[in-house]
């Protein structure tokens, strides 16, 4: 994982939270929608939470699922999400996003929020294929991110690399600067990207966000997951 995007989160991670509570109704709406209808996709079943944050939605979820694994590399995040209160079986644990320590077919769902847009373009084939490993036979994978601002793609763009990626600059509440991997998407980007790996339940392309339901496609699976 990107040495500077996890340096990044650990020391956004007191104020990450603030990003479900801005000022913009329209917004807030969006996010209570998504939060719905993923208590209901959720429900009574076992989901894999993967780069959790502080968590959000591993919160939301606890209300209807049996069960809620939330990974995150970062333990300052860790830190945040555990001072929640949760309303069933919500485990955290600190592991790579790239290497989930659980074993194969031994999830329902993974959720993934917030992460899409600073995966690597060039990476995409593996990153999908790890996702993939631990859900079960009809497992789904559900995702949400960004949308590009209102501004522009190009705010407060750094460069754009051979294969795509777009790095952006971003301050911290106390004016550091970082610069981050961070990808953008139109729906029919999207839709075009990830057809090419997935059966796509649903697809939902709002003023701020987006949000991906996509089926596990059929393929043999080893005993445990591969030594990375």
């Amino acid at each position: 994982m990107d040495r500077k995007l996890i340096d990044y989160y650990r020391a956004r991670a007191p104020e990450y939270e603030q990003i479900y509570y801005r000022d913009v109704p329209e917004r807030r709406q969006e996010l209570d929608c998504l939060a719905t209808q993923l208590g209901e996709l959720v429900r009574d079943k076992d989901v894999l939470d993967l780069a959790c944050g502080t968590g959000y939605w591993a919160q939301v979820m606890s209300r209807t699922a049996q069960f809620v694994l939330a990974a995150d590399i970062s333990p300052e995040m860790l830190t945040e999400a555990r001072r929640k209160e949760y309303y069933s079986q919500v485990e955290f644990v600190r592991a790579d996003l790239y290497r989930p320590p659980v074993r194969v077919q031994s999830f329902d769902v993974v959720v993934l929020g917030f992460w899409f847009s600073h995966e690597p373009r060039q990476h995409y084939l593996e990153f999908f294929d790890i996702m993939c490993q631990p859900l079960r036979p009809g497992g789904l994978i559900w995702m949400v991110d960004n949308n590009p601002p209102a501004e522009g793609i190009n705010q407060n763009l750094v460069r754009t690399d051979a294969f795509g990626n777009t790095f952006k600059r971003r301050f911290l509440d106390n004016g550091k600067e970082h610069v981050i991997l961070k990808n953008y998407f139109t729906a029919e980007q999207l839709r075009t990207t990830l057809s090419q790996h997935f059966a796509i339940r649903e697809l939902t392309y709002r003023t701020y966000y987006w949000s991906a339901l996509l089926v596990l496609p059929e393929r043999p699976h080893e005993d445990v997951l591969p030594p990375q």
